[in-house]
């Protein structure tokens, strides 16, 4: 038991960390200074980690990685529209 709430404890932490970029994103309507590669590469690996927590039936994993690819997700959305709104615009 105390093992899985070290891990909700890490999984929080770490998928919290997406969102002042997510924010920052969102407020500034650009996101010409994130790279796209960035946050595809971290989907990928994130999505590989929920298959491997759905797998073990790991609820820390699960939860962590679910919310942080919809976050990464989100932001690489933001990036694909908010970069080909510029490239229009010039």
């Amino acid at each position: 038991m105390k093992a899985t709430w070290i891990g909700l404890a890490a999984g929080f932490l770490t998928s919290i960390a997406v969102i002042p970029q997510v924010v920052r994103t969102w407020r500034r309507k650009q996101a010409v200074d994130i790279s796209i590669w960035q946050p595809l590469i971290l989907i990928v690996g994130m999505l590989l980690w929920l298959y491997y927590g759905l797998l073990l039936e790991d609820t820390p994993l699960i939860v962590a990685n679910s919310f942080s690819v919809a976050c990464y997700i989100f932001l690489l959305g933001m990036k694909i529209v908010y970069d080909m709104r510029l490239r229009r615009s010039s």
